[in-house]
Order: C-alpha cells, then sequence, then structure tokens
C-alpha cells in the first residue's frame, strides 16, 4: 500500500473516534443516560430472591471493610 493511503485512513479514524467521544461526552454531559426511573422503580419489580442477595453482598462488603480496617 501506498503511505497516503495509510496516512488517509488513519486521518479517517482519528476524526470518526474523536468524533464518537464527543458525542458521548456530550451525552453524559447532557444527562442522556440518567434514568432516575429506572432506578425508583427498580425496587418495585425485583423479586424477594434478588434483594435478599444484595442485602446479603451489602453485608459481605461492610465486613470486608471492618476487617480490612486499621486504625492508625
Amino acid at each position: 500500500m501506498d503511505s497516503w493511503v495509510i496516512a488517509m485512513m488513519l486521518g479517517a479514524s482519528i476524526f470518526l473516534g474523536s468524533l464518537a467521544l464527543t458525542a458521548f461526552l456530550w451525552g453524559i454531559k447532557s444527562g442522556q443516560f440518567d434514568d432516575e426511573e429506572k432506578f425508583r422503580s427498580q425496587a418495585l419489580f425485583d423479586g424477594e430472591d434478588a434483594l435478599n442477595d444484595a442485602a446479603k453482598q451489602e453485608k459481605k462488603r461492610e465486613a470486608l471493610k471492618k476487617k480490612n480496617y486499621t486504625p492508625e
């Protein structure tokens, strides 16, 4: 391949990648990915087993924090 083809492909890739990154950052900044309603209604539709598992995981996490805590 000629070097101009590689340079053109590299330039197009960088341009498209920066365009995608800009769109993603704009989406984050403008709140496109925030779905507060999902988090509110998720507790209503979770099964009892899923809630019990979440509670057990939280207890394990707290126990590990206490176990690894070393006061200075």
